[in-house]
């Protein structure tokens, strides 16, 4: 019988000196990518080796194209570090090998994503009838959404989209902001309804709709099956729609709302930020991710539905050989994934390391740092572009040109890492400050170390 724990302690050991090296460690410096995919490569070996040489050959491998993305300097994309009991957790769901399909194939695992679900809708202010759906990012959760959306709206008209496709269907339109994620564009094409249909919304001057002009596009053509797709937490400024307005002018006009809320539907969790995303409630269905900044272990994320009967006839099917726990909708059916990984226990593991307070403290500490940010880089005579109204931060260096090899410098230097952004027709740093362990220190080394690569 195999030692799977001296393996696996092999293992746990490995991520933990990465992890605890996190704050010394170069957050991204150039890789020589010829030599990465050299050290990967080769023929696939004849015999088998020992999984502790396997272990070995992998870490050697791996180590120096490793991006300390978990770390307190990391303010790229909307990224924050697996807390530790998240992490813990995702190590042991991973030695468990549950396969969460139902509550037939791993009670545990169903256990754990309903429990979860439950804590994320009171923290959030969803109505505690919603499903929650637990699938890989925003991108997932925002084609669940919309996909629900689509049988609702189909529905009310008289057509099963689910049985008779999409030709003859009465025309959906959908109205979204032009500010909006690309990933809600994407889900547009995967379900069929293409890109071509989309009613672009204009935005304000920090990137949220612009209520008249959704007024007027919700007056204007076809009254028939409508979709509304809204935001909270414009990817490039972390600006809010105004839900509640939005909501009830959508609501009148008998569409339905989707809210694609990756990072920004957190605001919800602290009384200092929840007006932001005030009349949330409002919506028939939301995106949300867990890996940004909740602090979980990539990947994780929840696709939300008010309405889970409508959620279920998006999503679920059947086959002769599944068997169903019987009772409420569970795992599969609220995904687009039947073989789905446990990851409901590195969520439960967060949520109840932090608990409510701590998601709170957690939101309200990123964007003070990300205040401090903005703050510190104006001081320095760089321009902040953006209102910072939540953790994400627009620097400008002067023309596009100047603002790029600054970017550039900054990743090739490695005290800390942030990437580029066009917005309002202009280059831009965007700094997203979304981990539990950054600390005030690490923001001013970082502002320090960008002020030094600008001159």
């Amino acid at each position: 019988m195999e030692d799977f724990g001296h393996l696996f302690r092999l293992a746990a050991e490995q991520a933990a000196d990465f992890r605890g090296a996190l704050s010394d460690r170069p957050v991204g410096v150039p890789v020589d990518r010829a030599a990465l995919a050299e050290a990967f490569a080769g023929p696939l070996p004849v015999a088998g080796r020992p999984p502790e040489q396997v272990l070995a050959d992998l870490v050697a491998a791996a180590e120096p194209g490793l991006v300390a993305s978990a770390g307190p300097r990391y303010f790229g994309f909307v990224v924050g570090g697996a807390s530790p009991a998240a992490t813990a957790a995702d190590i042991v769901a991973a030695g468990w090998d549950q396969l969460a399909t139902n509550a037939v194939s791993s009670p545990a695992a169903i256990a754990a994503e309903a429990a979860a679900g439950s804590w994320l809708k009171e923290l959030l202010g969803i109505p505690a009838s919603a499903s929650v759906g637990f699938v890989t990012g925003a991108q997932a959760a925002n084609t669940v959404g919309l996909a629900a959306a689509r049988h609702h709206v189909l529905a009310e008209a008289g057509w099963d989209v689910e049985r008779r496709g999409l030709p003859g269907a009465p025309p959906i339109r959908v109205i979204a902001g032009e500010e909006r994620h690309g990933t809600i564009d994407r889900s547009l094409r995967l379900l069929g309804l293409g890109t071509d249909l989309v009613r672009p919304v204009s935005a304000g001057p920090n990137g949220a709709i612009d209520l008249a002009s959704l007024r007027e596009a919700l007056r204007a053509g076809s009254s028939g099956p409508t979709i509304v797709c809204l935001q909270a937490g414009n990817v490039n400024t972390g600006a809010c729609d105004q839900l509640r307005e939005a909501c009830e002018l959508v609501r009148r006009h008998g569409g339905w709302v989707h809210v694609d809320g990756a990072f920004g539907l957190w605001a919800a969790a602290s009384p200092v930020t929840r007006h932001l995303v005030d009349g949330l409630e409002l919506a028939d269905s939301w995106a949300c991710d867990g890996h940004k900044w909740l602090n979980l272990p990539y990947d994780s994320a929840f696709a939300i539905c008010a309405r889970p009967d409508v959620h279920v006839a998006a999503m679920s099917y059947r086959a002769a050989y599944l068997v169903g726990s019987g009772g409420a909708p569970e795992g599969a059916d609220l995904t687009a994934e039947s073989s789905r990984r446990a990851r409901g226990f590195a969520v439960w593991a967060g949520l109840r390391e932090l608990g409510g307070a701590g998601v709170a403290a957690l939101v309200e500490r990123c964007c003070g740092l990300a205040r401090r940010f903005a703050a510190g880089l104006a001081r320095a005579g760089f321009e902040v572009a953006n209102e910072v109204v939540l953790n994400q931060v627009l620097v400008g260096f002067g023309d596009d040109a100047r603002t790029d090899r600054v970017v550039a410098a900054v990743q090739a230097d490695g005290t800390c890492w942030a990437g580029g952004t066009t917005w309002h027709g202009r280059r831009l740093m965007r700094i997203s400050v979304s981990s539990a362990t950054t600390t005030e220190a690490d923001v001013d080394r970082s502002v320090a170390a960008i002020t030094r690569l600008a001159a």
